[in-house]
């Protein structure tokens, strides 16, 4: 009942009473952003969502687009700008998904949506994160974020499934909330942000109790 009805109408609730509440920071942030990226104020990228469909997520830009000689990206940490590293740090980037949450593409509380080039590369187990929504926030987040491994975020994605329910979805929105303040996981060690995903070598996980 929950998970097919009460959770979807929570997430349009809150999405929409979100953005209206924070649409003079979303404002603020929205002209930081353009000033610091050459009028690109936000990013949008294809992201495998519910049974992996398809769909555009909704970010804030927080790194620019400067290539090296051979007209590659450079590394993560050199195309992280200053206001956009603020941004990060309070996750006010996260804040546009809330537009994707009203779509139906995500809901507040769920594994997060990653890159389509991931999906060949999950097992069989890992592979039921897509049985749900992705979220903005969710039990890997705030059970280590960026910090711990992929391995270690996909068992916490794919227990989430197996434990979807109202008192868990609050216990998550609590604990982001706090994570938040304290700014923890946002970069895993040497890394501006997260390494990619490059496969497991196990095809099982160990749930997590």
């Amino acid at each position: 009942m929950y998970r097919k009805y009460v959770k979807r109408l929570i997430d349009f609730t809150a999405a929409f009473f979100g953005l209206l509440i924070l649409s003079p920071l979303f404002a603020v942030v929205t002209v930081a952003l353009y000033i610091a990226n050459s009028g690109h104020p936000f990013f949008t990228q294809t992201r495998p969502g519910k049974h992996t469909k398809p769909f555009k997520v909704i970010k804030f830009k927080t790194m620019n687009d400067r290539r090296d000689a051979s007209g590659h990206l450079l590394p993560d940490a050199l195309r992280l700008t200053p206001v956009g590293k603020f941004i990060r740090k309070t996750s006010l980037d996260e804040i546009p998904q809330l537009i994707n949450v009203l779509k139906g593409d995500m809901s507040l509380i769920g594994p997060r949506p990653l890159l389509m080039e991931y999906l060949p590369l999950y097992s069989k187990e890992q592979a039921r994160r897509h049985e749900v929504r992705p979220g903005i926030t969710g039990w890997a987040q705030v059970n280590g974020r960026n910090a711990i491994s992929w391995e270690q975020k996909f068992e916490y994605d794919v227990w989430y499934v197996d434990h979807c329910a109202f008192i868990t979805d609050l216990k998550i929105l609590l604990m982001t909330i706090e994570k938040v303040f304290k700014s923890e996981g946002i970069n895993q060690v040497g890394q501006a942000t997260a390494e990619k995903f490059m496969g497991s070598r196990s095809e099982t996980t160990d749930q997590i109790h």
